[in-house]
């Protein structure tokens, strides 16, 4: 029997990384993506697994300067796991 994904696409809004200080809004928006996740797939955070290339595009224009948003694909695995990574456009 073939394994069961389940394939979602979302805009993930970052707005809430400027009201943190200026070194920390990078590591606070891939916090943000993973609980944006979470709440929207119903799952834990041991659960949801963020791709390299999210990681690389959120650090792009450096630590100062997330995006305001970002958008992702969200595969849910059979196993209840979450594998968040950019869409291929």
């Amino acid at each position: 029997m073939a394994e069961e994904e389940e394939e979602y696409i979302f805009i993930v809004p970052l707005r809430v990384v400027k009201s943190v200080p200026r070194t920390k809004r990078s590591p606070m928006a891939i916090k943000a993506i993973k609980e944006y996740v979470m709440k929207h797939m119903r799952v834990e955070e041991e659960d949801v697994w963020v791709d390299p290339e999210v990681n690389e595009e959120i650090w792009k224009r450096g630590i100062q300067n997330p995006p305001k948003k970002i958008r992702i694909k969200a595969l849910l695995l059979e196993e209840g796991e979450v594998e968040v990574s950019l869409p291929e456009d």
